[in-house]
């Protein structure tokens, strides 16, 4: 699995260290690469993106930063100003690691909110991106952000970048540091975070939590993508949806938020099965929804809720686009749960796949 964690914050720290060690006789108020920022004033930025990061989670932050921040002490040696962006690594590195699932804060990049795993995304890219500008800026141009945590950072927190056989140059040309052939000049970009969709499902408080490619690959090749599932193993629905994530994200069709969430049970932070979008809306501006529960999660009305809650998320989004799903004929309990998440039968109904028989057509618009 292309993990992140606190273990990858501790790699990407040391990186950083090790690169700031080596220049801590030169001149820090050079600008930092193609920043406006000095080489000083950056490092000082990461400390702080650093502690900022694990006080949005230690914080529960739900609408705003943490009112705190850090600055190095007027007169700080280089070296020892590596040493604050190692204590503050440390800390966020502490908290991801001890933080429990589901635990969320406030950043602006993650539609309002933030898990572990995204402020350990974030707090990577911090540090490997600055840890760049700043070898930039002081010559060091044979530095790149180490390959594995570039491929494991591109997949979780730019699913909309295409893959390419170098992750690093990918990395940089994905945040506007770099030129890949055949791809446009990047001069705007953010990451994104996971987002996460409230259900409303009577007593049992159920969220929708985006699937990230680098999560769908691991489920499409037998792990848990990060979860504890209700029947001790994902099941064979859940793989291939993450399998079809994976696919897109490999041929750079994946769109953030269009693709497979996971429906977790809150207070067990039990995995019940997937929901989700085959794709974002076509020419047409018509998307394809698809949905299955673990056996032992199946006749609570769990599907229809998690289903009903991504078609409302679906269909406000611009442009309302219509909702469509496919289902066997023979399967009642589909679709029933359709026609109690607000779609109709379409017109007309019937839609003949080659070689894979017949399916009923339901839509649901805006």
């Amino acid at each position: 699995m292309l993990e992140m964690g606190a273990d990858q914050v501790d790699e990407a720290v040391a990186e950083c260290a090790e690169l700031l060690r080596s220049v801590v006789d030169r001149d820090w108020a050079v600008p930092a690469g193609s920043l406006e920022w000095s080489v000083r004033c950056t490092v000082e930025h990461v400390a702080d993106d650093l502690i900022a990061y694990a006080g949005q989670l230690t914080g529960r932050a739900t609408s705003g930063y943490v009112g705190y921040g850090i600055t190095l002490d007027e007169g700080l040696s280089n070296e020892d100003a590596v040493g604050v962006v190692t204590a503050t690594g440390g800390l966020l590195s502490a908290v991801v690691r001890t933080t429990p699932p589901g635990v969320r804060g406030w950043h602006s990049f993650a539609y309002g909110a933030g898990d572990r795993t995204g402020f350990a995304g974030m707090g990577v890219a911090e540090v490997l991106l600055h840890t760049y500008d700043i070898a930039r800026g002081l010559g060091v141009d044979h530095w790149l952000p180490p390959s594995r945590l570039s491929r494991s950072l591109l997949a979780h927190l730019f699913p909309h970048v295409q893959p390419g056989p170098d992750p690093a140059r990918t990395l940089l040309w994905a945040t506007g540091r770099g030129d890949l052939p055949a791809r446009p000049r990047v001069t705007a970009w953010h990451w994104h975070n996971a987002i996460v969709l409230p259900v409303e499902d009577g007593a049992d408080v159920l969220e929708l939590r985006e699937l990230s490619p680098a999560a769908a690959m691991d489920l499409a090749v037998g792990g848990a993508a990060g979860h504890t599932w209700l029947g001790g193993d994902p099941d064979e629905g859940s793989r291939a949806a993450g399998a079809m994530v994976a696919r897109a994200y490999a041929r750079g069709t994946h769109r953030p938020a269009w693709g497979t969430f996971v429906v977790v049970r809150r207070h067990d932070e039990r995995a019940l099965g997937t929901v989700g979008f085959h794709g974002p809306p076509d020419g047409t501006g018509s998307a394809e929804v698809g949905y299955g529960l673990q056996e032992r999660a199946r006749g609570h009305g769990h599907a229809t809720a998690a289903l009903r809650a991504l078609a409302v998320w679906g269909l406000g989004q611009p442009g309302s686009p219509t909702l469509r799903a496919r289902v066997d004929p023979g399967n009642q309990a589909s679709q029933g749960v359709l026609r109690r998440a607000g779609f109709l039968l379409a017109d007309p109904p019937v839609l003949q796949d080659l070689g894979e028989g017949v399916d009923l057509r339901y839509e649901r618009r805006g």
